[in-house]
This record gives C-alpha cells, structure tokens and sequence, in this order.
C-alpha cells in the first residue's frame, strides 16, 4: 500500500482549532504541568545546598535549617501531588470533549457524503477512523502539550541552572542534543509511515470481519468457515507484518536516544569528577557536582520522556492525518447557493434532456438525453433489460446522484434549485434490500416521521397491512426485531418499510422492485399494501415482475439507447416491440 503523508504542519493546523472550546481547561491543564515541573527543578537545589554546606562548614547545619528545608520540600510534593491529579483528571476530560467534537464532525461529514464515495469506501475502515483512529488522538490531545510543555520547561531551566554553575560540562552536554535529534528524525518519519500502513490494515480487517459476519448465513450454507478463516488469516498476516516493521522503526528510535542518553550521563560522570581536583576556572564544588547529576537525571527523564510520547505523538498525528482524509471527501451533492425549500408538492416531474454517467466512468453515459413528463398522481412503471439504468433514472430525482446534462423538474422547480432536505421529505422509498435498523418494531416505523404519535405508528402499520402480524410478536410494537431485522421475513420486514412510507407521507413514490426477493404469498400481500400506498401520489415502479405493472398509467421500456418504447400494457402489447417480447418471455405466453 501507498503512503501519501501530509506534512506536520498542515495537520497541526488543522487540529489546533478544536481546542479554542476549551481554552480554560487546556489552560488549567499546563498550570497543573508547570506546578509539577517547578517542584522536580526545586529539589536538587536543596540538595545542593545541604551538600555545599556539608562541605564547607557541617556544623552549620542545624536541626531547624534542614527541618525547614524539608517543610518547604513537603509543601512542593504537597503542591506536586494535587496538581499532578488534576492534571490526569483534567487532561483526560478535556481530551475526551476533542475527541467527542471531532467525532461529530466526522459522523456530519460522512451522512453529508454522496453515494459514489460509499461505492469506494469500505464500511470496516470508516469504522477503524472514527473509533480506534479518535481514540488516539484523545490521547495525544492532551498529552502533547503537557508533555512538550514540561519537556520545554526542565531543559530550559536545567540548562540556565546548570550554566550557571558550570558552563563548560553544561555545554559539552546540550551540544549532544542536535545530534540525538538529527538521528532520531529519520526514524520518527519511518515510525509514522509504519503507523498509517497499520491503521489502514486494522481497517482492512474490520472490514474483512463485518463482511463475514453479516453473511454468516452465507458462509455457513456453503461450508466456508475454512474460506473465511483464511481470508481473516491472510489480513491478520499482512497485520503482523506492519506492526513488525512499526516496531522495528521504535527500537531503532530508541537506540539512538539511549545511545546519547549514555553518552551524557558518562560526560557528567567522568567530566565532573575531573573538574572536582581542578583548580581556577571550571572548577566544581561537590554540591554543583551532586546537583549536576540530579538535574541530568532530570534532564535525560524528560527526554525518555518525550522518547516514549513519541510512539503516542505519531499515533496521534496517524489520526489526525486519517480523519482529515475522510474531512476532505469532497461533499458532491449539497445545497446550491440560492436553493430553496419546494413547498406544496403536487408531484408532476419532468426529465428535460437528461443525461448521466458515473464520475469513474466517463466514457460510459447511462442516460442519454432523456425527455419524460410525469403528471401529478401517475403512476410510471419502469422496465427493461438489466443495466439500463432504471434505478439510475429514479435515483436522479432525489438528487442521490447530480445529472450530468440536463434538468428534472418538480411542479416546474429545478430539482438543483430545491434544498435537499425539503427535496428527499417529498419523495418515498421503497427497496428490495430492506435496511431495518436494530431497534424495535416502533422505532423502526417511527423512522419515517420522527416524533410520531402512536396512534400514528399503528395507523401507518395497518395502512400497509403489518399490524396483524406485529400484534402476534412477542411484545407487539415493542418487539426487539434484531441487527437489519433478521428475526423477521422478507415480507414482514417489507411490510414494516413500507408502513414507514405511509407514515412520511410523501407525494412522490419510487418503488425499486419492491417485492422482487419475496414468495409468492408474499409478494401478493405486499402488493396490496404498495397499491394501497401508491394511491393518490406520483408513483414510479422499477418492475422485474412484468405482471405487476400492468395496470400503470405508463409504463417505460428503458434501454441502453434510452427511451424506446411509452404507453400503457394494452398498447405496448398491441405494438409488438421490446415490451412485448419481454412479458411474453416473462409469462411463458
């Protein structure tokens, strides 16, 4: 897999603004971090002061000196204590509110996206950005500036201390640090590449898993537990091999840092003492030299430190990075400027020189200049061969895809001219690939009009011919009906979709074959209950069962060259053309 990274500081850029909510917090956050710093960078100056004094004159070391040293050491650990708990409570709190924003920007974005960009985008990576992805950047949100705050802080103070004391073994020291971060850099770049090929692979498998989950009952009637176990095998595999590599990268970063972690603390080690018997300039005092490894104790901490965020600072760029991916998904279809809500439908829709094709597939135009005028209250029925673009054709007029010449109108409104929300409330669907949500009876019916009453629930159930069978569920219209349904038949779950249509109430009607997947009996009961439905509303049937259709108003014969035959059955019938030979092929006549 590719690995197309974006650089720091775009990322950087981009997430900086989701902490302008939580200015105070993140604020009283560092405070708590300062405080923490300050009383570590305190304590070897008390203890240099103690050894100095030893040195020099230890009877001036009296019970009520060091007492108070050691009261104003406990009120520091007292002080160090409190505000490292706020900061841990704090930190985490202030980090979950970013994450929590960030996913709700991330779930808007994507129900804004159009169709063609779930065409090309699998379910499980979406999943991975907007749960693990997130979860890391919780973590990074908040520990990233404690930590280079506190990082920042004791290297600075460290180095003002020690020059301070001794210039020379101070400098010889921090002279180490550009070259540890010229040598950590190449790994860092190779860490976070690694990062971004595992977090897709994650992704690749949850959508590997969702895939053989939800056709278990697939795999199981073909006997293909062993398939499916290698295919999972195969990515967790490939999973393995990233985060090998990923590791390899982190021991690499590690040598290097602990290579100069070494290199300092011999410097200090070696070099102090030598300065220790030096007489004149560069000369160190005991205490200096005591105080000087404690602060390169200090030091080196905060560059593990900084060592070990490392891993969580790359995790949580990974995230960013991957959310911005998705961030950037342009949004296809969405409101023009201008766009206004359609107001009373009367449902007359017009083609007008309509033509479409696929953004990936340019070449290949699946309408072509399409003329159609639809009537307020007809009903249309659309046939032909497969891939002629039928459902293409309905899925045009609630804008789930935007023409690509051409316009449809609704009572004379360019559809591009209607806000989207007002466009999609007038028009109702029905599929053969009923999606129910997990939920219960209600919920799922109540879909259709949030806030309904109950009685309104139970009459649009009625309506569509399902409160028989609802009422002998085990809790009625409280019924756990399972993930997409699964406890009920297809004519049930049918007959709950379309009871979710009645209770929209829309005045215009798409039926995309309908009851296509259904047995006979059911697809006789559904029927009733989509002509009770299509009463009164401007009605278009994508038909597969010829029979079905043959008491639409029109009905179109939809080819690869558009529109090649109109009329009703009877006169489609007489003319003796493709619609023709298409139901005698159906019937067997």
């Amino acid at each position: 897999m590719s690995v197309t990274r974006m650089p720091l500081r775009h990322l950087l850029k981009r997430f900086l603004p989701y902490y302008g909510k939580y200015k105070k917090e993140i604020a009283f956050d560092l405070i708590c971090a300062l405080l923490t710093t300050g009383c570590e960078i305190v304590f070897p100056q008390i203890v240099r002061m103690i050894t100095n004094q030893a040195v020099k004159d230890a009877s001036r070391i009296t019970t009520e000196w060091v007492l108070q040293l050691g009261g104003l050491y406990l009120l520091l650990r007292v002080i160090d204590t409190a505000a490292n708990h706020f900061m841990q409570y704090w930190g985490h709190v202030t980090g979950a509110k970013l994450e929590t924003d960030m996913r709700t920007d991330l779930f808007s974005h994507l129900q804004m996206l159009s169709f063609s960009y779930y065409n090309e985008t699998k379910v499980g990576q979406i999943m991975a950005r907007i749960t693990s992805d997130l979860f890391d950047v919780t973590e990074f949100s908040h520990h990233c500036p404690e930590e280079f705050l506190i990082a920042t802080v004791k290297i600075t103070a460290s180095f003002i201390i020690l020059v301070r004391m001794n210039p020379w073994l101070t400098l010889l020291i921090f002279v180490m640090l550009p070259f540890m971060l010229v040598g950590t850099r190449y790994f860092r770049r190779k860490m976070r590449a690694a990062f971004k090929e595992s977090r897709h692979q994650v992704g690749e498998i949850n959508a590997q898993v969702e895939d053989s989950l939800l056709g278990v009952r697939v795999v199981k009637s073909f006997a293909n537990e062993d398939l499916e176990r290698e295919k999972f095998d195969e990515g967790n595999r490939k999973f393995y091999g990233f985060k090998r590599r990923q590791y390899r990268y982190m021991a690499g970063f590690n040598t290097v840092t602990r290579l100069f972690d070494g290199l300092m603390y011999i410097t200090v080690v070696v070099g102090g003492a030598l300065l220790l018997n030096r007489e004149g300039p560069g000369h160190l005092e005991v205490g200096d030299y005591t105080a000087f490894l404690l602060y390169i104790s200090t030091l080196l901490t905060s560059i593990r430190r900084i060592v070990d965020f490392s891993e969580q600072f790359e995790r949580g760029m990974t995230g960013i990075e991957r959310f911005c991916e998705i961030m950037d998904a342009p949004v296809e279809i969405k409101d023009n400027p201008g766009a206004q809500p359609i107001g009373e439908v009367r449902g007359q829709v017009d083609f007008d020189q309509v033509s479409f094709h696929y953004s990936d597939d340019k070449d290949h135009e699946v309408l072509s200049h399409v003329d159609l005028h639809v009537v307020p209250g007809q009903n249309v029925a659309v046939v032909g061969p497969s891939g002629s673009g039928k459902t293409t054709l309905c899925n045009l007029i609630p804008r789930f895809y935007d023409v690509t010449s051409g316009r449809i109108l609704i009572d004379g409104k360019d559809i591009q001219k209607i806000t989207l929300n007002s466009l999609r409330n007038a028009i109702g669907m029905v599929q053969q690939d009923v999606y129910l949500f997990s939920g219960t009876v209600r919920e799922n019916i109540g879909y259709g009009k949030p806030g309904a009453t109950e009685e309104e629930i139970i009459l649009a159930a009625k309506r569509a011919g399902a409160h028989e069978f609802v009422m002998q569920l085990p809790h009625g219209y409280d019924t756990y009906i399972g993930e997409r349904g699964v406890k009920l038949s297809g004519g049930q779950k049918q007959r709950l979709s379309i009871a979710r249509v009645f209770l929209k109430n829309p005045p215009i009607l798409i039926l995309d074959e309908a009851t296509s997947s259904l047995d006979n009996e059911s697809e006789l009961l559904v029927q009733q209950s989509l002509e009770e439905l299509a009463k009164g509303r401007t009605t278009f049937t994508i038909a597969h069962r010829l029979t079905t259709i043959r008491n639409a108003d029109v009905i179109l014969v939809l080819t690869d060259k558009g529109i090649e035959e109109m009329g009703t059955h009877a006169q489609l019938i007489k003319k003796g053309g493709i619609y023709a030979s298409l139901y005698s092929m159906y019937s067997g006549s």
